[in-house]
């Protein structure tokens, strides 16, 4: 059982949901997974003149009860071969862990997935086969639209 949605956390989410609906921007969403406030649902196109162009991922948004002071659990719900991904969906990026801000929203979080998608970190990489092969962007593109292919749209 889930403990109350805090005031002040829901008017900031709430607040959030508002803003990243109005930003219309290209390639992200989230939104409240029904009426529960605290974990929501998004979608991250990789960005145009990446490898991940025209990809699409589903993501999971959980928010602890003392957002924005804790950042978020955020994981990949469609399968996604990167370097910072594990293969349940785990996310290795700062602004998640040890560089969390209150500052950031959901906004500033999908931008930064969105960037990371196409601007991995191979010196930190939670998947080591795809590491490995980030430098061969062409021969990456080849096994990632296969992993696409074979795990993302089932």
């Amino acid at each position: 059982m889930s403990a109350p949605l805090d005031a002040a956390v829901a008017k900031r989410l709430q607040s959030e949901l508002m803003s990243l609906m109005m930003a219309n921007l290209k390639g992200i969403s989230a939104f409240p997974q029904s009426d529960n406030m605290l974990n929501w649902v998004g979608t991250l196109d990789g960005a145009p003149g990446t490898v991940y162009e025209g990809l699409t991922y589903k993501l999971a948004l959980s928010f602890p009860s003392n957002y924005p002071f804790t950042a978020p659990t955020i994981t990949f719900v469609t399968p996604c071969w990167h370097p910072n991904v594990d293969d349940r969906g785990n996310i290795c990026l700062d602004i998640l862990k040890e560089q969390w801000s209150a500052v950031y929203n959901v906004q500033t979080i999908l931008l930064s997935l969105q960037t990371l998608l196409g601007d991995a970190n191979p010196q930190s990489p939670l998947n080591g086969a795809a590491a490995q092969l980030w430098d061969n962007q062409a021969e990456y593109k080849r096994v990632l639209l296969k992993h696409y292919k074979e795990h993302a749209q089932q």
